[in-house]
C-alpha cells in the first residue's frame, strides 16, 4: 500500500494523468498518464511524450489496460498534437512488455543501465515507440 501510494505521488501526477477504475464501479485500480515533456526523459520535444502506466496486480489480464492506453494514444495524437509517444518497461516485466506489443508500440532500443531512483536499483530498460502515421494505420483495420 505504501508503495502504490509512494508511486502515484512521485510518479503519477502530471497535466495528462487518469485513474483507471474497475468497471462497474468506481474503485480506482491503476493510473495512465502521458508525461508530456518536462516530465520524461525519454524526449525534449513539445509535439512527443511517454505512456506510462500502472495497474493493480489482482486487475492483470483482464484487458484494463490496453483499453486505457488506446484511448490516451488517440487522445494524445487527435487532441494534444503530439506527433511520437514513446514508452518503454523493464527487462523481465512480460505483461508491460505484452501491453505495448499489443496496442502496437515498436522497438526502439535498450539501455543496460538505467536507474530507477523510487526502487533504489539500476534496471536493463527496453524502449518502444507509436508514431501519429503508424497510430492511424492501426485505427484503418
Amino acid at each position: 500500500m505504501d508503495e502504490s501510494l509512494d508511486v502515484i505521488r512521485n510518479v503519477f501526477n502530471g497535466a495528462e494523468c487518469y485513474a483507471i477504475c474497475e468497471k462497474g464501479s468506481n474503485k480506482a485500480i491503476g493510473a495512465v498518464e502521458l508525461k508530456l515533456n518536462g516530465h520524461t526523459d525519454m524526449t525534449e520535444r513539445e509535439d512527443e511524450c511517454e505512456l506510462g502506466y500502472w495497474l493493480g496486480k489482482p486487475f492483470w489480464g483482464r484487458g484494463y489496460m490496453p483499453e486505457a492506453a488506446r484511448e490516451l494514444i488517440r487522445r494524445g495524437f487527435e487532441e494534444l498534437g503530439m506527433t511520437t509517444i514513446w514508452c518503454g518497461y523493464y527487462d523481465g516485466n512480460h505483461k508491460s512488455k505484452r501491453v505495448q506489443e499489443k496496442i502496437g508500440f515498436i522497438y526502439h532500443h535498450t539501455c543496460n543501465e538505467v536507474p530507477v531512483p523510487l526502487l533504489n536499483e539500476i534496471r536493463v530498460g527496453h524502449t518502444n515507440y507509436m508514431t501519429k502515421e503508424q497510430w492511424q494505420k492501426i485505427i484503418c483495420f
